[in-house]
């Protein structure tokens, strides 16, 4: 048992390395999520050391572990899904206006190129489409 944990924190590192080196952007997330999986592991059995007494003004029986490492992972996982939410967010948006995933792809194509953003003239009236257009309303008058 003591070699089971490092060796599942090292193959989830190992496969998320993997994953991170791919070119698809949802092994990219995996790879990352996988890293971060491996990580908490690793904070887990580096806290785990030795067994100690009761802390001070708690005089119950039992050894204690440091309750530290624990919540520092649950922060982490918390974070980690946050972003790996973030991430397939992004992805997905990626997508369906690039129609790939592959990341060479994205990185090869040219920034679109917007028109220029043509504003409305505070000098000439709006003028409905009811009544026409602003060159019928200066001829004619207001129907």
């Amino acid at each position: 048992m003591e070699l089971l944990l490092p060796l599942l924190a090292a193959l989830l590192i190992g496969a998320g390395v993997f994953l991170v080196l791919s070119r698809a952007l949802i092994r990219l997330i995996l790879g990352v999520s996988f890293i971060s999986y491996g990580v908490n592991i690793g904070i887990l059995l580096a806290g785990e050391g030795e067994r100690r007494d009761a802390p001070p003004l708690l005089q119950l029986a039992g050894p204690y572990n440091d309750p530290l490492p624990q919540a520092l992972i649950l922060t982490a996982i918390v974070i980690s899904f946050a972003t790996t939410a973030l991430l397939l967010v992004l992805a997905l948006r990626a997508y369906q206006v690039t129609g790939t995933d592959h990341v060479q792809e994205l990185a090869d194509r040219p920034d679109p190129v917007r028109g220029p953003v043509v504003y409305a003239d505070p000098e000439v009236p709006s003028v409905s489409p009811e009544i026409g257009t602003a060159a019928d309303v200066d001829q004619e008058g207001p129907r």
